[in-house]
């Protein structure tokens, strides 16, 4: 397929249409019903991703916080508990790392058939499950395939920098202070993971608002949905740049709009939207406008990128 870059194209221009699909799909008319089963959709999609709540102010760095020697007190004591207690902290720590591990694919799995399934109810607006989980399992475990594959190299790409900065904290502790050496070599390794962390996270990104999509379009496997996707990025990298900033400008409108009604409410609220699957509904038309917001915007590259044609199809096929 040869592709051409569109003359324009908005960041702006989506949000209009995907309030209107918020609408179309929640409240013309509202279903109760029909809330629930693609808030089920939604639930499995984002499962696991805003799993954590915030840190509490009991870091490090407190009032009585030690110096290199305390560090190497701690290290030497930690060294002695081990040795002490080594023939049950290894058992622990394997049987503890096998169930974090078939806990994380589980996870992951779902959430690659969750993301099919939710995109199905918003592009076609139906609140279906069984037909859009049986009808995009083969694309699902390719999304879920690709994402073991990424995060295995992610957690080895950041693991290696960790345990540098470990052997620095360590040399520095038995050093008995600082250098320039070691100040330097710890902010350049922090750099690195940082660095990663934001490779990651936009492949990621770009893998969930537009390779799916793609990969829903064609009925393709991941890797071609991404060869497809490259092809559109290497025309428009400017475009998809600024998409990632106004991205996080709609992340801090939607933060807003949380805190706001959590405040309104006296924190009722948040009570509710922790709540497992129960959450995820009432936030539902803020996960549909940001679903809708990405395909819209991925629109704007040419008809053969419209989801929502395959809506209209459907209607005059009926």
């Amino acid at each position: 397929m040869t592709l051409e870059r569109p003359m324009r194209v908005s960041v702006v221009d989506p949000i209009t249409p995907a309030i209107e699909r918020v609408r179309t799909i929640l409240f013309k008319p509202f279903d109760l019903k029909k809330w629930f089963v693609i808030g089920f959709c939604a639930f499995l999609a984002f499962l696991g991703k805003d799993g954590g709540g915030p840190g509490g102010p009991g870091g490090p760095g407190g009032p009585g916080g030690g110096g290199p020697h305390d560090v190497g007190q701690a290290l030497e004591q930690a060294k002695y508990f081990i040795q002490e207690n080594f023939n049950w902290i290894i058992p622990l720590a394997v049987f503890v790392a096998a169930l974090v591990i078939v806990l994380w694919l589980v996870v992951v799995w779902l959430s690659s058939r969750g993301r099919f399934m939710f995109l199905h109810c918003v592009a076609e607006n139906k609140a279906e499950v069984k037909i859009p989980w049986a009808k995009f399992q083969q694309h699902a475990n390719g999304l879920f395939l690709f994402r073991i594959v990424l995060g295995l190299i992610g957690f080895f790409a950041i693991l290696i920098p960790i345990l540098l900065i470990i052997g620095c904290v360590v040399m520095i502790a038995a050093g008995g202070g600082l250098s320039v050496l070691g100040i330097l070599g710890l902010v350049i390794i922090i750099l690195v993971i940082v660095a990663i962390a934001i490779t990651l996270a936009l492949i990621s990104k770009f893998t969930m608002d537009f390779v799916v999509p793609i990969m829903f379009l064609r009925t393709t496997s991941c890797r071609a949905g991404w060869r497809e996707f490259l092809r559109v990025l290497s025309l428009n990298k400017g475009r998809f740049i600024l998409y990632i900033l106004f991205q996080i400008v709609i992340g801090i409108a939607i933060g807003a709009i949380v805190i706001t009604g959590m405040c309104i409410t006296c924190c009722c609220a948040a009570c509710i939207l922790v709540i497992p699957y129960i959450g995820t509904v009432l936030m539902l038309p803020l996960l549909v406008f940001k679903r809708s917001y990405s395909l819209y915007y991925l629109r704007q590259f040419g008809p053969e990128f419209d989801v929502f044609g395959l809506e209209t199809a459907v209607t005059l096929a009926d």
